[in-house]
């Protein structure tokens, strides 16, 4: 089974066996590559909607790697899909990969080249350089935003 972000729509991916996706991508299509979603879910497509505690799951993973400022409220549901239907997921998006290794998913890409390896990510504040493990607004020390970094 695969489950497939918008990129595998927009970018007319061609996949046999069994797919899914979830709803949210059925919306995001609606004014560009709605055409190649019906033509998949008449033959046979699965939409699925994950359990709150699945999503709950994948955000605590995000958290971990620090993708969670970089991941929609789609990108979550489709890794919770993923995860609940023990199924590869299909995506060119890096923090949709990165969290997916996090969860020991199986990824597929589509154009782009995929993750080499997993990224912890860093916060560093732009004033006073003091680095976080866990993305916050503003630095606690002098008040400065905060940037993601490669450790």
């Amino acid at each position: 089974m695969r489950v497939l972000d918008s990129s595998a729509f927009i970018d007319d991916y061609h996949v046999t066996g069994d797919v899914a996706t979830i709803p949210m991508v059925r919306e995001e299509l609606q004014d560009s590559s709605g055409y190649r979603f019906d033509a998949l879910e008449g033959s046979g497509m699965r939409l699925h909607v994950p359990e709150p505690g699945t999503v709950e799951r994948v955000e605590r993973a995000a958290r971990t790697t620090g993708d969670a400022t970089e991941l929609s409220t789609t990108d979550v549901r489709l890794l919770a899909a993923a995860f609940e239907l023990d199924a590869t997921l299909v995506t060119d998006d890096y923090a949709m990969q990165n969290v997916a290794d996090e969860l020991d998913l199986e990824v597929e890409v589509i154009a782009q080249e995929g993750i080499d390896e997993r990224i912890d990510w860093n916060y560093q504040c732009q004033g006073c350089g003091r680095v976080y493990d866990e993305h916050r607004e503003r630095c606690e020390i002098c008040g400065a935003d905060l940037t993601r970094k490669r450790p």
